[in-house]
């Protein structure tokens, strides 16, 4: 494939066999889907598919708890389902799943937490919960009018999600707020209806989604009995109902603190001047995007793996997060530090949509476990964990950039991956870890090691 003007241009040999685009796929069995793939793409690999089948589960019934998942399912990916313990958060100790692929990242969040259990813990707090979607339509006609309909038809869109909303209500939820938005400065004819929701413990999607589509029926349905519209302002358009992944009222805080002298573990720096380095460290992050998005990658290492872990959407997270960052027209850092009266001081703030029940919480059994592990917390306790997860992280990677470099310990924790590549068996592994523990460890030094060991 290569581009040119523009353009994408399929290599003759792929293009032959992508000239009949299948129909139905997805009411294929698996098999009849694994049978076309392997025709068309995999030039038939007994190899390949071998794989797939690999990772079915044997329990027949939770292998098709897991294909009902999604669409089209083939087979399982895996992730790496860890444990990172010895967490002191608001005086109680937890141990905090994790699942994510990367080396050294569950490691690093652990040493943090052995840190700062022996200096008072993580201290958390949720801000608020508040959770938005928005109705966005088209208005042809006089904002004045538009705003006394508003007000006279704003009851009846309570009144008319009732039925959604009423068990919600019961739990303490439900409809907080419904404002009307003029955005024809940035759009002509463009407004919205934008609303604040509370949805406790379920991250609410699709309560979000179900109430604003109610309420765009009878925004719509009002509009054309309203006597002071004229007949071209009867026709409010439509264009979308849907909830934001932007909740920067959904807001949760973590922070460790010290006296400074008690950041006296690394022998080489003293407290104060770790301190300021670390300080100084944060500081770049705040003013410099570059340094910015890699910092709160690092953060988003631990944020997503407790996420994933806990059957919530980490893409989700992820987007709100990131657009929190930038909130005040520049991306920056999401974690703060400083040093005032000889106290250092170490915090994070972020918006967190997370929910305990629904959605996969109670469907599949490795949530279902890292939620029992986490001693079954409410959605306000579980943006606790995780806002402490990234926070810990965060100061496990500035603690080794301003002290003894990032790649020590990355790369060491990396070593098993490089050795696994070059099919090393479990006594050159235990030979080259034991070697490695005095060494420098990068890619090509593992591999000569390993060759040495062959060879000798």
């Amino acid at each position: 494939m290569y581009l040119n003007n523009n353009c994408i241009f399929v290599h003759s040999k792929l293009a032959s066999k992508m000239t009949k685009p299948i129909t139905g796929f997805s009411r294929l069995t698996k098999k009849q889907k694994i049978d076309w793939l392997a025709e068309t793409y995999l030039k038939d690999s007994p190899e390949d598919v071998a794989v797939l089948r690999q990772y079915w589960n044997e329990d027949s019934r939770l292998q098709q708890l897991h294909d009902e998942f999604t669409e089209n399912t083939l087979s399982n990916f895996y992730l790496p389902f860890g444990l990172a313990p010895n967490f002191l958060i608001n005086g109680d100790l937890l141990a905090i799943p994790m699942a994510i692929e990367e080396s050294s990242v569950i490691a690093a969040a652990s040493k943090a937490a052995k840190f700062w259990g022996s200096r008072g813990g993580f201290k958390a707090e949720v801000i608020d919960t508040k959770k938005i979607g928005q109705v966005h339509f088209n208005f042809f006609g006089n904002k004045q009018k538009l705003e006394s309909f508003f007000e006279t038809v704003k009851p009846k869109l309570i009144e008319a999600v009732k039925p959604i909303t009423r068990n919600m209500e019961k739990r303490g939820g439900g409809v907080l707020a419904i404002k009307l938005k003029d955005k024809t400065a940035e759009i002509a004819n463009y407004y919205q209806l934008h609303c604040e929701f509370e949805t406790k413990d379920s991250m609410g999607a699709n309560f979000i989604n179900s109430c604003l589509e109610k309420f765009a029926e009878v925004f719509q349905d009002e509009a054309q009995n309203y006597a002071d519209f004229s007949s071209e302002e009867k026709d409010i358009e439509i264009i979308m109902s849907i909830l934001s992944n932007y909740v920067p009222e959904c807001l949760v805080r973590a922070e460790v603190s010290c006296p400074v002298e008690e950041l006296n573990e690394n022998k080489d720096i003293n407290g104060e001047d770790f301190a300021k380095k670390f300080i100084q460290a944060v500081n770049i992050a705040e003013v410099e995007p570059y340094r910015a998005v890699t910092h709160n990658k690092g953060i988003m290492n631990g944020i997503d793996a407790v996420v994933l872990a806990t059957g919530n959407d980490f893409r989700a997270v992820e987007s709100g997060i990131h657009a929190y960052a930038a909130r005040n027209g520049k991306y920056s850092s999401l974690t703060h530090a400083s040093l005032e009266n000889g106290i250092f001081k170490f915090w994070i703030e972020i918006p967190l949509a997370l929910g305990t029940v629904g959605g996969l919480t109670s469907l599949h059994p490795l949530v279902k476990l890292a939620l029992d592990i986490l001693q079954k917390p409410s959605a306000k306790e579980l943006m606790k964990v995780v806002a402490v997860a990234g926070l810990a992280q965060n100061f496990a990677a500035i603690n080794s950039l301003t002290t003894t470099g990032i790649q020590q310990g990355h790369m060491k924790m990396h070593l098993m991956n490089i050795l696994n590549q070059h099919n090393a068996t479990e006594a050159e592994k235990k030979s080259l870890t034991q070697h490695f523990t005095t060494h420098t460890v990068t890619h090509s030094s593992a591999v000569e090691e390993l060759k040495k060991l062959r060879n000798s």
